[in-house]
């Protein structure tokens, strides 16, 4: 019995792990479509805005069908390769779709380290113009039907289905994740040369590695995660000049994120919820956040009070002197002294992002994700 418990107490640590990796999902509560069924028909928004079925496909030879997200490391690691593919064969009578199963409410923000945007239908349009996908990307996250007809077990999940749209192959693109590595097996380009050709798939289904389908039946882990975050301690603590500058040259190994803010600043505070956003996605990166308050010293409970309504488990400083000139000089010479002010510092003092005022979400944690410190790939 303690052993039985154990496992289940192991499976569940596993499972709210980052992008919950998966190889296979037997058992799963959603099965995968079987080689040789019949492609399940939809009906669902892409990012052009406009609305795809199956018959929107008629004309094509093979259909190649591509369950994928934003926000998966894998995912990501693929995107060119799923372009590259499409241009490729476009000319041969191969059509391909990309499909978005994940419901964006079941995504944990510690989900997202490795990306600077969840799934979203605002995103997928965001992120497909980024990358100037060359194919129809749609939306499933509303109602997952489609997916759960489909059954992908991981992101990305290919099904390939021939001209009477039975299914011929089903899984991987090939089987390395890394864009900087080169295949040593390519299946779904070969299913799709075997059936262009005539012949049979030599390979029909392969397992898959990727991150694993976000249903919504899932979305009791961010419940979880809320009461996990909520029991985090809050500290607040003085910080001198000197102290400061040495923050600044980052001695640690990680990608510092420094926020200059102050209870009397209204965008300061407005904003702050955006930087714990920030930090629960890439904290368990090569990452930190530091929050420096530019309050009076006397004001400590005060602020102290605002962070702890923030949950800014965090590293927290409030500068230990009232003469705000010392603070500005120390943080950046180059800051003209409005707050909120934003600093974005690699190991060893270089500054590769600041902002005088309100960030930019988006922008900032583009600026992270891109960082090679951080990264979107494994």
């Amino acid at each position: 019995m303690r052993l039985q418990k154990f496992s289940v107490l192991l499976l569940s640590v596993i499972l709210l792990l980052p992008g919950a990796l998966v190889h296979s999902a037997p058992g799963d509560e959603h099965p995968t479509l079987p080689i040789g069924a019949a492609a399940p028909d939809f009906s669902l928004t892409g990012v052009d805005g406009k609305t795809y079925t199956l018959a929107s496909f008629r004309d094509a030879h093979i259909l190649v069908v591509v369950f994928t997200c934003n926000h998966c490391p894998t995912a990501q690691a693929y995107e060119d390769r799923i372009i590259q593919l499409t241009k490729d064969y476009s000319g041969k009578g191969v059509s391909v779709v990309a499909i978005m199963p994940n419901d964006p409410s079941a995504i944990r923000l510690d989900e997202l380290g490795y990306t600077d945007m969840g799934d979203s239908y605002e995103e997928m349009k965001i992120r497909a113009k980024q990358k100037h996908f060359n194919f129809p990307y749609l939306y499933d996250g509303a109602t997952e039907a489609t997916s759960v007809k489909y059954g992908p077990i991981a992101t990305p999940h290919v099904f390939i289905f021939d001209k009477d749209r039975k299914l011929r192959y089903s899984g991987r693109i090939d089987d390395v994740e890394k864009p900087s590595k080169t295949p040593h097996v390519s299946d779904a380009r070969n299913a799709i040369e075997a059936l262009l050709n005539g012949k049979e798939v030599p390979v029909q289904t392969t397992k898959v590695f990727g991150c694993s389908i976000k249903w919504a039946s899932k979305s009791d882990w961010i419940t979880r995660a809320r009461e996990e975050w909520a029991k985090e301690p809050v500290k607040l603590d003085t910080i001198d000049e000197t102290a400061l500058k040495d923050l600044l040259k980052n001695h640690s190994d990680k990608l510092r994120l420094i926020n200059v803010w102050a209870t009397w600043c209204g965008p300061c505070v407005t904003e702050f919820p955006d930087f714990i956003t920030i930090n629960r996605m890439y904290r368990r990166r090569d990452f930190e956040f530091i929050s420096i308050s530019a309050d009076e010293p006397g004001k400590k409970d005060k602020a102290l009070q605002f962070l702890q309504s923030q949950q800014a488990s965090n590293t927290n400083y409030i500068f230990s002197v009232d003469d705000k000139y010392k603070l500005i000089e120390a943080i950046d010479p180059h800051w003209q002294g409005a707050l909120p002010y934003t600093l974005l510092v690699e190991p060893g003092g270089k500054i590769i992002y600041a902002k005088e005022g309100p960030v930019d979400p988006q922008e900032l944690k583009k600026a992270i994700v891109d960082d090679p410190l951080v990264g979107r790939y494994y």
